[in-house]
């Protein structure tokens, strides 16, 4: 389950750089860099990152939506604004502490929990502190990788 993120942020980027026409071609793509899964995966990947296809001038490509319609624009800016409330995360064993900007903890927590990635079992918020319980077996990195897949702005931050 841990290749599962970097699974997904290859898949974004791949689609962000190039105009895959089909999962056949993205499939291809994800076994040049050395990702071994199935058709079937790929599809719920797809699915998870709500992935859509959009014609283009040489057909159709899979776009990852930034915005969609107008409730998803403001989720997306709401999101960015979030990130900007950032401050630092540290480990400790399966915990992580996240520092952020008085008032903003509880509503990044609660974006978080929406998101329900894989690597989180829990968060608790206060004023401008998370604490998050990681599964066993994730490490610190898995979990960067997750929150940039929930909040891209992050990767300037904790890349």
């Amino acid at each position: 389950m841990k290749n599962r993120t970097n699974r997904q942020l290859a898949i974004k980027q791949i689609i962000a750089s190039q105009g895959i026409h089909s999962q056949e071609e993205l499939l291809a793509q994800l076994h040049a860099q050395g990702f071994d899964l199935t058709q079937a995966t790929l599809s719920r990947d797809l699915k998870i990152l709500k992935v859509a296809k959009v014609p283009n001038a040489t057909g159709y490509v899979y776009v990852i939506p930034e915005g969609g319609n107008a409730s998803q624009a403001n989720d997306n800016n709401e999101i960015r604004f979030l990130a900007d409330g950032f401050r630092d995360l540290n480990f400790s064993g399966n915990l992580a502490v996240m520092r952020t900007r008085p008032g903003y903890a509880s509503s990044i927590a609660s974006v978080l929990d929406n998101a329900n990635p894989y690597e989180i079992l829990g968060s608790i918020a206060g004023d401008d502190t998370i604490l998050l319980v990681m599964r066993e077996g994730i490490t610190p990195n898995d979990l960067k990788k997750s929150l940039i897949l929930i909040m891209p702005k992050l990767q300037e931050k904790i890349g």
